[in-house]
Order: C-alpha cells, then sequence, then structure tokens
C-alpha cells in the first residue's frame, strides 16, 4: 500500500529541516511504497505539483515542494532516480539499487557505505568495522579498528596475552630492541614510530576500554578508521619483515 510524504512525516518544520540527503530518504520510501502502476507515472514535473503536498497546510507548500525537489535531484545524482529508456522529457524509474533501499533507515546505511573508502583500507579493518559503522555505531568501529592493530602488533611480535595498550606498542617498536623496528631508519624516526603507535592507542583505544566515548561524526570515525588501517599496513610490514629476519 502507498504511503504518502505526510503518512511517513506529517510534521512540515520536520522536513524542512532536513538537509536534501536525509529527505531523500523519506522521499524515496515514499516512491518505494507505490504501486507498480502509480510508479509508471513517475515524473519530476508531475510530482512537483501541489498535489504532492496536499496534505499538509497550504502555507507549507511552496517550501516543501522545493525541498522536496531537492531531494529529488539529490536521488538523481546518486543514481536511484534514472530517466525511463524510451522516453522523452522527465519520466524516471527507480534503479535496481534504489529498489533495494525501501526506506530512510536503508538510504541512511547506504549514505554511510559511501563515506567509507573501503578501497583504501586494510582488509582486517575493513571487515571488522563495516557492520557497525553502517549502523551508525562509530565509536565501536573505531575501537575495533584499533583493537586488531593491538592483536595484529601482539602477535607478529609472539608476545603473550597479557601483553596490552601503550606498553605493548613501546615494547614492540622500542628504538633498541623492538621487534618490530626498522634499526635501518634514524634513531629519531624509531624512537617517533613508537610514539606514534602507542599515541594512537592511547588516544583511540585505550579510552573506550575503560569509558563511554562516542564518537558522534561519520567523517571523524573515517578519519581515524583510515589512520588505522595505515597503522595496520606498517604493522604487516614490520612483520613481515621480522620472519624474513628470523626464518
Amino acid at each position: 500500500m502507498s504511503r504518502t510524504i505526510y503518512q511517513i512525516l506529517p510534521d512540515p518544520e520536520a522536513l524542512l529541516a532536513l538537509e536534501p540527503e536525509e529527505l531523500a530518504g523519506v522521499l524515496l520510501e515514499h516512491l518505494n511504497s507505490l504501486s507498480e502502476g502509480e510508479r509508471g507515472q513517475l515524473n519530476r514535473y508531475n510530482f512537483s505539483l501541489p498535489y504532492s503536498v496536499q496534505e499538509f497546510r497550504q502555507e507549507y507548500h511552496e517550501r516543501l515542494l522545493r525541498a522536496l525537489m531537492e531531494a529529488w535531484s539529490w536521488l538523481e545524482r546518486e543514481g536511484l532516480l534514472a530517466p525511463t529508456p524510451g522516453h522523452q522529457g522527465e519520466w524516471v524509474f527507480i534503479t535496481r539499487r534504489g529498489s533495494r533501499l525501501a526506506s530512510a533507515a536503508d538510504l541512511n546505511a547506504y549514505r554511510r557505505a559511501n563515506l567509507l573508502p573501503r578501497a583504501l583500507l586494510h582488509p582486517v579493518i575493513a571487515h571488522k568495522v563495516l557492520a557497525a559503522f553502517l549502523r551508525g555505531d562509530y565509536d565501536t568501529a573505531v575501537f575495533q579498528a584499533f583493537r586488531e592493530i593491538e592483536i595484529a602488533v601482539r602477535d607478529a611480535c609472539h608476545f603473550a596475552p597479557t601483553d596490552l595498550g601503550i606498553a605493548l606498542m613501546r615494547r614492540a617498536f622500542d628504538k633498541s630492541s623492538g621487534p618490530l623496528t626498522n634499526m635501518e631508519l634514524p634513531e629519531a624516526e624509531r624512537e617517533a614510530m613508537a610514539h606514534l603507535f602507542a599515541g594512537a592507542i592511547g588516544l583511540f583505544k585505550n579510552p573506550q576500554s575503560h569509558r563511554s566515548v562516542e564518537i558522534g561524526e561519520p567523517a571523524k570515525a573515517v578519519e581515524l578508521i583510515i589512520l588505522a588501517s595505515h597503522l595496520m599496513r606498517i604493522a604487516d610490514e614490520r612483520g613481515n619483515a621480522r620472519n624474513e629476519r628470523t626464518n
């Protein structure tokens, strides 16, 4: 059964407060609820007529239509709406990707997924953080990313499970005796590497082990996950070098 914009979100002020990409979730939920016959009538011009917002008070119609057309344009740009083949003018259809995103919650997950550049992430980090990131559980995603660094460093050094956190990193990358230390680097750089790993674990993993640390912004979570991926690749490289030395 089709659901109108009003039925999905009846508060006009709430609708107008949404950014285009947020309002696009409401719009896509409405469009996906339409019958096959109704979908055959999808047209940018038709949708921009007052009929689309007739359930709202008249004073909101113009502003709501402008906001909804901004959301419509966002859906087109993301490839969730596309021109209907063989038709002239403004006729569109809901794409396969758009049909899979049946609700605003689905679209939010899609938007979050697009924020995370999975092609740039270390495979282990990508596997561990994706589910939490898609849920919007950014603090958990960041914690898991840096925990994987801790696990990788411990395993590469063959340390005990009780070796944890900052102390683990300083031991693994000790400038004079660390199993993962690149002794070809100048002393200052070897020391800086130990500071880098210890500082990252101390700032982004350890606090979340002991108290609630909320990361509310997806962009910040993405930055930290990319940092974790970079550190994981360094740990891999140094672990491989250690294995070559000991074999």
